[in-house]
C-alpha cells in the first residue's frame, strides 16, 4: 500500500514540476517495471523552434547528483547519431554527433540538450533515456521547425482581369493569407519541398470601380507575433517610379547617340585635313624635276658642240 502510495505521489510531482518548451504538446505515460523496484516513465512530446534560434531539449527535472548517466539518440533527416554521459567513476562524455549539440546543466543541476543556431537540418526525432537512482524516464521528442514566410503582392493582368496577387514563400508551416475586402479568390498551397518549406499564393479579383491604393494582402504566420500587412500601393508607386524613368533613360540614349554622330564626324574631318595637308609636299618635287630637265638638256647639247 506504501509503495502504490509512493507511486502516485511521483506521478503528480512528475505532473507539476516537468518544465516543457513553449508551444509543445505532451503525452506521458507511468509504469512500474516489472523485473525492478525502480519506476519507468515514458514521455512523448512536440517541440518547435524557430529558425536561428538556440533550442533546448529536456529529458529529467532530476539533477545531476542524482542522474546515473543520459542517453540522447538523435534520428535526423540526413543522419543517426547519439550523445551520451555518465556519472558513474569516471565520468565519461560521448559525442557521435559532432555538429554543435551539447548536453549541459541549469544552474540548478538539471540536465538538458542546447541545439545553437537551429536550422532545418536539426529537425528529427530525438528519443532520451535518462537513468536515475529510483527508474528512469524515456521521451521521444518530434522537433520540427518554424519559418517566417518571405511575402510579397502585386497586380496582375490575367484572362483580361486585373487582379491582385499575394504570395508567401517558403515558410514552414504553411502561412494563411486574407485580403482587406470581402471577394472572390483563390488560395493554392504547393507541395513541402525539400527542406519542408511550403508556398501558399492567394488571387483576388479586384471588383469593378474599387480603386487598388485601398487592398492590403494580410499574412497570418506562428513566426510572427501579430499579422503582417503588404500595400499593394506600394508596389503600384514602385510600377509609376518605373515609367518614369523610361523617357529620362530614352532622353540618355538619344544624347549619347548624338554625341557619337559628332564624334565620329570630327574625326572624319580632322582625317580630312591631315590628307590634305600632306598633298602639297609632295606637289614642289613634281615641279622642281620639270625645272631641272631644260638644264640638263642644255647641258646636253653644249657637250655635243664640243665633241
Amino acid at each position: 500500500m506504501k509503495s502504490t502510495m509512493r507511486i502516485y505521489i511521483l506521478m503528480i510531482f512528475l505532473f507539476v514540476s516537468w518544465s516543457t518548451e513553449t508551444g509543445t504538446n505532451e503525452t506521458i505515460s507511468v509504469k512500474p517495471n516489472a523485473t525492478s523496484p525502480g519506476l519507468k516513465v515514458y514521455v512523448d512530446r512536440k517541440a518547435v523552434f524557430k529558425l536561428g534560434s538556440s533550442a533546448n531539449l529536456t529529458c529529467s527535472n532530476k539533477t545531476w547528483n542524482e542522474t546515473i548517466y543520459v542517453i540522447w539518440n538523435i534520428n535526423l533527416k540526413h543522419k543517426t547519431c547519439n550523445i551520451s554521459f555518465s556519472n558513474e567513476n569516471p565520468y565519461r562524455y560521448i559525442d557521435k554527433c559532432n555538429d554543435g549539440k551539447r548536453v549541459q546543466n541549469t544552474s540548478t543541476g538539471q540536465s538538458f540538450l542546447h541545439i545553437p543556431n537551429f536550422s532545418s537540418e536539426d529537425v528529427g526525432i530525438y528519443m532520451c533515456e535518462s537513468v536515475y537512482r529510483g527508474g528512469n524516464e524515456n521521451y521521444k521528442i518530434n522537433v520540427n521547425i518554424t519559418v517566417p514566410p518571405i511575402f510579397s503582392a502585386k497586380m496582375e493582368r490575367r484572362n483580361n482581369t486585373m487582379v491582385a496577387v499575394c504570395r508567401a514563400e517558403r515558410g514552414n508551416p504553411a502561412a494563411n493569407i486574407s485580403w482587406s475586402i470581402t471577394g472572390n479568390s483563390e488560395t493554392e498551397t504547393s507541395p513541402p519541398d525539400s527542406d519542408g518549406f511550403v508556398t501558399v499564393e492567394s488571387i483576388l479579383k479586384i471588383p469593378e470601380g474599387m480603386d487598388p491604393e485601398n487592398l492590403s494582402c494580410i499574412i497570418h504566420h506562428p513566426s510572427w507575433d501579430q499579422e503582417t500587412r503588404v500595400q499593394l500601393l506600394k508596389v503600384k508607386e514602385d510600377f509609376d517610379r518605373l515609367w518614369i524613368f523610361i523617357p529620362v533613360i530614352g532622353v540618355i540614349v538619344v544624347l549619347l547617340a548624338g554625341v557619337s554622330v559628332f564624334a565620329l564626324k570630327k574625326v572624319k574631318l580632322l582625317s580630312r585635313r591631315c590628307h590634305q595637308s600632306d598633298t602639297p609636299n609632295k606637289t614642289p618635287q613634281i615641279e622642281d624635276v620639270e625645272e631641272v630637265e631644260p638644264y640638263a638638256s642644255y647641258v646636253q647639247r653644249v657637250n655635243s658642240i664640243y665633241n
